[in-house]
């Protein structure tokens, strides 16, 4: 069977991602063929060392291959990224991995498709032509605010715009992890919360605050309100917590899955002047996300 493919490292999977993911699925569709996607892991930065440190993803590795599954996807081969893989040349890289390793016989371009070592790459159509691969190109994506990319996005969800994040996503951002014990002070509050260790640790994390959340744990989904922040009120130092009240909710997770879906950010994350005054906030809190979700 012919084997349709296109190849990027698609943080995000977002709406200009899935542009090309849309146009790969269909062609293979209408052509009784495979849809491939040659993906890579880890992120070339982590591996160049270009601004490594400040590096922040969208998707686990994980979560990307399930994002491109959901998108009708029939195979995603994952490529380890090294230095060595960083020299290739485009056309070296379509050889190997393309054509010999994935046996595609179409390749499915972006609008601004970039692939192999810039010091030695070409218009990738012309490199793949030359190699006998047809080449098809997904047309761009953009609203009036922005041309969807990942680092847009990664810099709305840093800076609290969760909302704008979301639109340009096409999904709820999500955080994945381990509950985990904490101090117990939420429910000393009367407000018990699950507290997060995540599973990727490169992931972005929304900005200080308090957000409308979905939950998704135990295989069941919910709804609650999530803070992240050092909570000024109850405690001291700047250690950084994500911890969510699940509504509704009362059963003994820790050391159980869980991920929250960011809905909207509520306000920011502020000192008290006294213990009853946050309860009183988080009561309002409660309230607005309610409102939201209409429950």
């Amino acid at each position: 069977m012919a084997i349709i493919a296109t190849t990027g490292f698609f943080d995000g999977v977002h709406a200009g991602h899935r542009k090309v993911i849309d146009t790969l699925c269909r062609t293979a569709a209408e052509r009784g063929a495979k849809s491939a996607v040659v993906t890579f892991w880890p992120h070339p930065r982590s591996i160049l060392r270009q601004d490594a440190r400040d590096l922040r993803l969208l998707n686990s590795l994980e979560e990307k291959k399930e994002l491109l599954k959901a998108c009708g996807v029939d195979e995603v081969h994952v490529v380890d990224f090294t230095k060595e893989l960083s020299r290739q040349s485009c056309e070296s890289f379509i050889k190997e991995y393309l054509i010999d390793r994935v046996g595609a016989s179409t390749l499915i371009v972006g609008y601004d498709h970039k692939l192999g070592n810039p010091a030695y790459s070409t218009d990738i159509a012309k490199v793949a032509a030359g190699l006998g691969l047809e080449t098809i190109r997904a047309a761009s994506v953009s609203d009036k605010y922005d041309t969807v990319s990942s680092t847009h996005i990664r810099n709305y969800i840093a800076t609290g715009g969760i909302v704008r994040a979301n639109a340009l996503l096409g999904y709820c951002y999500r955080l994945s992890g381990v509950v985990v014990s904490g101090n117990g002070i939420g429910r000393r509050l009367n407000y018990p919360t699950a507290n997060m260790q995540l599973y990727e640790p490169l992931k972005v994390i929304p900005e200080r605050g308090v957000y409308a959340v979905k939950v998704h744990v135990e295989g069941g989904s919910y709804y609650g309100v999530c803070n992240i922040g050092v909570r000024p009120t109850i405690c001291k130092g700047d250690t950084q917590v994500i911890e969510t009240h699940i509504l509704d909710f009362d059963e003994e997770i820790y050391g159980l899955d869980i991920k929250v879906d960011f809905c909207e950010k509520l306000r920011d994350e502020r000192k008290f002047e006294s213990i009853e005054a946050l309860k009183a906030q988080l009561d309002l809190d409660i309230r607005t996300t309610r409102d939201i979700f209409g429950i």
